[in-house]
């Protein structure tokens, strides 16, 4: 299944099929990618392996390191702090322009990322949820009209799921609970205060669901993380 995802041998189709697996957690922070290994599993050649795996180091996803190779990125503790506190900033403020805006295609699709969360819980895929709760987030600064700002959410929320793979602990803090529930309800009737409050909060509890003291190894065999 894996080399349909790539099926046009494109380097970027590659570098789309790598990042959806670190924002899946199928790939975790520190796993080493090996080139040879990554063409087998994705049936091309090394030379489209080298250029996804650069495209991939632009946005900060991996890192390459000299006469070591290439492996996903490992955010410290630091930089999860500075990334929630810009959420905290941004987000907040977009949820509120986002409840003014709100049309009924939009709490739709919304309701769609809940569902589509749902079903990965059920199905026991933490990692694939993880990724589409950050898609509700993305969507929320879609629907707020903000597209530099949006820009900016993007890149954050890429960068966190980083670190929940790193850092997450407390599993009861999964962003598919009650608070993007809460949150469709304050877009529903076009509350932006509760919108902006509700944010800050949600916010606020993934960061405490975070343990910043240590962080979590990386699985030794990049065939079987890529496995679907």
């Amino acid at each position: 299944m894996t080399n349909t995802l790539v099926k046009s041998g494109s380097a970027t189709a590659v570098a789309d099929a790598i990042e959806l697996a670190i924002h899946e957690h199928r790939l975790i922070p520190g796993m080493k990618l090996g080139e040879d290994e990554l063409s087998d599993v994705y049936g091309v050649s090394r030379t489209i392996i080298r250029t996804a795996l650069q495209s991939l180091s632009h946005n900060r996803l991996i890192e390459l390191k000299r006469n070591r190779g290439a492996f996903v990125a490992q955010p410290s503790v630091t930089e999860a702090h500075e990334v929630f506190e810009a959420r905290a900033l941004l987000e907040p403020r977009t949820a509120h322009s986002a409840a003014e805006r709100m049309k009924d295609a939009d709490i739709t699709a919304l309701q769609a990322h809940i569902d589509a969360e749902h079903a990965a819980i059920a199905n026991g895929d933490t990692g694939r949820a993880i990724y589409l709760s950050g898609l509700f987030h993305i969507e929320i600064a879609r629907i707020a009209d903000q597209a530099t700002i949006a820009a900016f959410i993007t890149q954050l929320i890429s960068r966190s799921s980083l670190i929940i793979a790193l850092y997450w602990e407390r599993r009861t803090a999964l962003c598919e609970s009650h608070a993007h529930h809460a949150l469709i309800e304050a877009f529903r009737t076009h509350d932006g205060e509760l919108a902006e409050e509700l944010m800050k909060s949600h916010l606020i509890d993934l960061l405490t669901s975070l343990d910043l003291r240590s962080r979590k190894s990386a699985p030794a065999s990049l065939r079987e993380a890529l496995k679907q």
